[in-house]
């Protein structure tokens, strides 16, 4: 069969080969998937219910509602500062990974370099590759608390660089960057007049302060696309619900590809997430607080363990380093997972400079991870031949 050489060279995600395991394993616990354990607040159901109720149930506008634009424009202005024009620099899309997408796709042409900061989401490589973009990796260091630094920015950077992707809040490290690591990269960003997309989905979920965004920074606006969402926040994953903010005619170029593709993100989501961007700050602050718990929780059980993990101040992800134990992360992610039914998710499923790390997810109840670190300290224990 004759299939594209391009998609046939991407390799599959590195997250989901564990739990198809898991799934089949009884008793097995996964601290896998990124995913909120909370259901959708009730209030933002309802609206979901009511909207079908009352048959709201035909196309929007391809850009998405227009109520639902507006509110993304105040929630914008009132975390950030920062004003877009609902009806010409916002766009509805099927949730953050679609942005991502055909984000990249309005931008690139077929040579353009794109810097992506690894490790980091799996998409953002893929989605490059496909857009017919060269990706260009850099290997953030974990003394550096993965955060992306100015010198590192500037050895990527070519004649043929068109867009850096910023991934933070980190999936998978939980880093942040603050108001002064922004500003130092922005200066060569304007420098070397070249475009980023933020991916902002994790910004509710700082435990440092407050996020702040590139395109609150002066001159930053104007040359990036933010990304963000409702699936982390608002816990609405199945809803298939994210938007793209950017200057003008990229938003323009996006809604044409997401016209053709998609033709507009569900509705019954879009009168949902309305309601949430106007009432749901309360579960936004309540979730983040049950989350910073329990990583607060597992930071307490790494150095009760000895366990090196560097403090993550963002998303619901620990990365805790397992070089001590001379295997790779897939070595110990699958020994762990066939010996004490705890599924995670190696490093290198997030690029190359993952390796020696894991991913663990505190997505998930107290109760579970109590058993699932409890099952890690066990493993441990046998690996330094301490379990005697």
């Amino acid at each position: 069969m004759k299939l594209s050489k391009v998609v046939e060279d991407i390799k599959p995600s590195g997250i989901r080969k564990f739990f198809d395991i898991v799934s089949e394993m009884k008793d097995a616990i996964s601290l896998g998937v990124g995913e909120p354990d909370f259901d959708t607040p009730w209030h933002i159901r309802d609206e979901g219910i009511f909207a079908l109720e009352k048959g709201k149930t035909f196309y929007t506008s391809n850009a998405g509602l227009k109520d639902l634009r507006s509110e993304i424009s105040n929630y914008l202005m009132r975390s950030q500062k920062v004003h877009y024009e609902p009806m010409s620099e916002i766009l509805v899309t099927v949730g953050g990974s679609e942005a991502i997408d055909i984000g990249l796709r309005a931008v690139i042409n077929a040579g353009d370099e794109v810097i992506i900061p690894q490790p980091s989401y799996v998409s953002y490589e893929p989605c490059a590759i496909l857009a017919g973009a060269k990706p260009v990796i850099i290997d953030l260091k974990a003394e550096n608390e993965f955060r992306l630094t100015p010198q590192e920015l500037e050895n990527a950077i070519t004649d043929k660089t068109k867009v850096l992707i910023l991934p933070y809040p980190n999936n998978p490290t939980g880093a942040i960057m603050e108001q002064s690591d922004l500003e130092a990269i922005a200066k060569i960003i304007i420098e070397k007049d070249i475009l980023v997309m933020s991916d902002e989905i994790y910004a509710e979920l700082t435990y440092k302060g407050k996020h702040v965004s590139i395109t609150s920074i002066e001159g930053m606006k104007e040359r990036t696309i933010l990304i963000n969402g409702f699936s982390k926040a608002y816990a609405m994953t199945g809803w298939r619900l994210g938007y793209a903010c950017g200057p003008c005619e990229i938003i323009k170029q996006m809604t044409k590809i997401h016209q053709f593709a998609i033709m507009c993100a569900p509705t019954t989501s879009q009168y949902a997430a309305v309601e949430a961007l106007k009432n749901g700050d309360k579960d936004v602050a309540e979730m983040r607080q049950a989350y910073n718990q329990r990583r607060r929780f597992l930071l307490s059980r790494f150095k009760e363990m000895g366990l090196e993990c560097f403090e993550p101040y963002g998303a619901f992800y620990v990365f805790p380093c397992i070089k001590e134990f001379g295997l790779t992360s897939e070595e110990f992610a699958t020994k762990f997972l066939h010996e004490e039914k705890v599924a995670v998710v190696p490093g290198t499923a997030f690029g190359d400079s993952g390796e020696g790390f894991l991913r663990i997810s505190y997505a998930y109840s107290m109760e579970n991870l109590k058993i699932a670190i409890g099952r890690l300290e066990n493993f441990i224990k046998k690996l330094r031949g301490l379990d005697k």
